[in-house]
């Protein structure tokens, strides 16, 4: 039976057991199978139809992730971009059949491994009571303000530095970094089995790092890494 819009949420090696399938957006997803790949689909679904409407394309981004998580918990998965779709049956197979090799090197290099994100929010240096003094004094009390500043800015970075440099190199884990004004972002992949460990080892960096706030995320798909 040819399927139309087919709107796609991930890839996956064909598996050797029934999936629990969601439901998605407006019903409940289906599972294609090509020559050793599968994918992840739900039919019926055109996004154009959506374009005007703000708060449906929200709710499918949520539903986006809701459903790959899903998957994920049973199965490596490949997951792709919101808003991937395929307008039939056999346009999804022939697709599969042209990248099949390059989506199953992709699906071995993340196979049971998981994706966390920690996150360093910069902590502001303690507020000191306003200077009182007044001529040389008050100057140099601004002087050795600024300097406490600066100590601590370059402290901090430091921390932060040091911190990549333990997880990428002593630990060994892969990291992608995304640094902004209000954070920085670090994406781990973890195998499966090390994930108590990492906990344990995030109660030693936030030792480390005084100068932080680190937050860790729940394990997610290995979005970053693909």
């Amino acid at each position: 039976m040819e399927l139309e819009n087919l709107y796609t949420y991930a890839f996956l090696k064909t598996p050797s057991f029934s999936l629990h399938l969601p439901e998605g957006s407006t019903t409940s997803v289906i599972q294609i199978d090509g020559n050793g790949l599968s994918a992840i689909v739900e039919p019926g679904i055109s996004l154009d139809s959506f374009q005007d409407n703000d708060e449906k394309i929200v709710q499918m981004a949520i539903d986006h992730d809701r459903v790959i998580c899903d998957i994920f918990r049973q199965i490596t998965v490949l997951p792709l971009r919101f808003g991937t779709y395929f307008a039939n049956t056999d346009n999804l197979l022939t697709h599969l059949e042209s990248y099949g090799q390059e989506y199953l090197n992709k699906l071995e290099k993340i196979n049971c491994k998981t994706e966390f994100i920690l996150k360093l929010i910069p902590r502001m240096i303690a507020e000191e009571s306003p200077v009182l003094e007044s001529g040389r004094h008050y100057f140099l009390a601004k002087k050795q303000h600024y300097q406490k500043q600066k100590n601590f800015i370059l402290a901090q970075a430091s921390e932060k530095e040091i911190l990549i440099n333990f997880i990428s190199k002593i630990n060994q884990i892969p990291v992608i970094i995304q640094e902004q004004e209000e954070e920085v972002r670090i994406y781990l992949l973890v195998n499966y089995q090390d994930k108590s460990l990492l906990l344990e080892q995030f109660l030693t960096w936030q030792q480390t790092c005084p100068r932080w706030d680190l937050f860790l995320g729940e394990g997610i798909p290995p979005y970053h890494f693909i």
